[in-house]
């Protein structure tokens, strides 16, 4: 009974499956299980903890307590089993998934009470828990407190500081670590590529090949992938893309070739990027078509975009939000004005898909490029007032001053100023328009407005 109901709870727990986990719960209770088998308890306790559920960790916690309490007040002979270290360290692990600090604290005390203080287990599990938390001082001591440190312990810390923007301690830790493997130095370069400093990111990726001889996982690949994208250098582009080819990955994880897809179209070569998508065949996913999609969008490819969308759909892929942003970009910059309103159509009435901001932003962007103005404004009149932006007033504003439409840059302004007074930039194009259509009075009266109200010139943004 036991095995099964083990391995029950093992299948539920590794299929996310909740409801089952809780039946299983509610028959260990009933059959008194939960009670005589800490092995149960804790893989009960390890689903909760990893599921979106770590509350009901500490319920369990506080169940199996209570019971204890009422057994050794009563005259039972039963022989309960005690908390071992998992559980301790399932217990610290729900309150950091939690996001509970002073809960996984008090958990960490108990089990140094119990005497599981130079657990490895239980003492990296407090180790993550404050890394998550962002409270170094304690992850520190910690660590340093730790007489056995495994390469978790030290990858816990080291991708906990580089979550936090400490690279610089992140690295030192590093270099310090007796034995690296993937997980440490796929960290360190997801760590700097993400602040920007993608040749000391390609640079960590040659050396764990080469000087190394580890093996990248798919994860390290699609780590590396935004360095290459960064330093625009196909040469490079080919090398990593070959390299994730010849061992496996690529045929192993569709999110490496799409990252390739992607990669090679923002290295400017966007012929190996559709060439490399068609060779997929019948591996393609959303994610793929949506790539290409971005790219040919990218690269003014407008009607290719399109066509693309086409051959998705009829592939039976259904669009998402990202798809439909992507082939309005490609509208937009291809100018395929009423394509792009077709697709807007398609959208909504088809697929059920509400617009946001960036929708809007992209769409109202597209017809004033062509001069649409009026359909501009009306679209940006109606854009819903819980997700109304300014940025694509301003986008219009834009374009009212390059089609000299003063009377709408008018009305444009106005709408501006209900919703933002302090950019200066807004009172500056104003002044400029009113000076390319000789009103010099209007736009002397906007210089001084813009000193009174103490507005501001900051660098301009894009809704796109």
């Amino acid at each position: 009974m036991e095995r099964f109901l083990y391995s029950l709870l093992t299948n539920a727990a590794s299929s996310n499956l909740g409801a089952i986990t809780q039946q299983t719960h509610s028959l260990l209770l009933t059959t008194g299980h939960l009670i005589r088998s800490i092995r149960l308890f804790n893989t009960l306790l390890r689903s909760y903890s990893l599921g979106g559920s770590p509350q009901k960790a500490f319920s369990l916690y506080n169940q199996l307590q209570s019971l204890y309490c009422f057994h050794s007040s009563s005259s039972s002979s039963l022989q309960l089993p005690s908390f071992d270290s998992f559980s301790y360290t399932f217990l610290i692990n729900a309150a950091t998934h939690a996001s509970s600090l002073p809960i996984g604290t008090q958990f960490q005390g108990r089990g140094i009470k119990a005497g599981f203080h130079s657990h490895v287990y239980v003492q990296t599990a407090a180790l993550n828990m404050y890394a998550a938390a962002g409270v170094w001082s304690d992850a520190l001591q910690v660590f340093d407190e730790m007489p056995d440190r495994n390469s978790v312990s030290w990858n816990v810390l080291i991708t906990g500081l580089v979550r936090w923007g400490e690279l610089e301690y992140a690295r030192s830790l590093f270099d310090e670590m007796p034995e690296k493997n993937v997980v440490t130095w796929t960290g360190m370069i997801d760590g700097h590529v993400r602040i920007g400093r993608f040749g000391e990111g390609l640079s960590l990726f040659q050396r764990m090949v080469c000087c190394e001889n580890m093996k990248p996982s798919e994860i390290t690949i699609l780590a590396l992938m935004p360095a290459v994208s960064g330093l625009k250098d196909m040469r490079v582009c080919r090398l990593v893309h070959c390299y994730a080819e010849k061992r496996g990955l690529i045929a192993f994880d569709i999110r490496v070739a799409n990252s390739v897809i992607d990669t090679y179209a923002k290295c400017g070569c966007i012929e190996s990027a559709s060439r490399f998508f068609e060779d997929l065949m019948e591996r393609k996913n959303l994610v793929s078509w949506t790539t290409i999609i971005t790219g040919l969008a990218m690269h003014g490819f407008g009607e290719e975009a399109v066509e693309r969308f086409d051959r998705m759909e009829k592939a039976g892929w259904k669009p998402n939000r990202v798809t439909f942003l992507s082939v309005f970009n490609a509208c937009s910059h291809g100018g395929l004005v009423d394509q792009g309103l077709k697709f807007l159509e398609k959208m909504v009435n088809e697929y059920q898909i509400l617009p946001d901001i960036k929708h809007y932003g992209c769409l109202v962007d597209m017809l004033a490029r062509l001069g649409r103005l009026e359909e501009a404004e009306n679209l940006a009149l109606g854009i819903p007032t819980e997700i109304a932006n300014v940025v694509v007033w301003r986008t219009l504003l834009g374009a009212c001053s390059f089609h000299d439409n003063v009377e709408m840059a008018e009305r444009v302004t106005r709408k501006i100023m209900e919703m933002e007074r302090g950019y200066g930039g807004d009172y500056v194009l104003m002044h400029n328009i009113f000076v390319g259509a000789g009103r010099f009075g209007d736009a002397e009266k906007f210089r001084k407005l813009m000193h009174q109200r103490n507005a501001i010139k900051l660098p301009g943004q894009s809704a796109i």
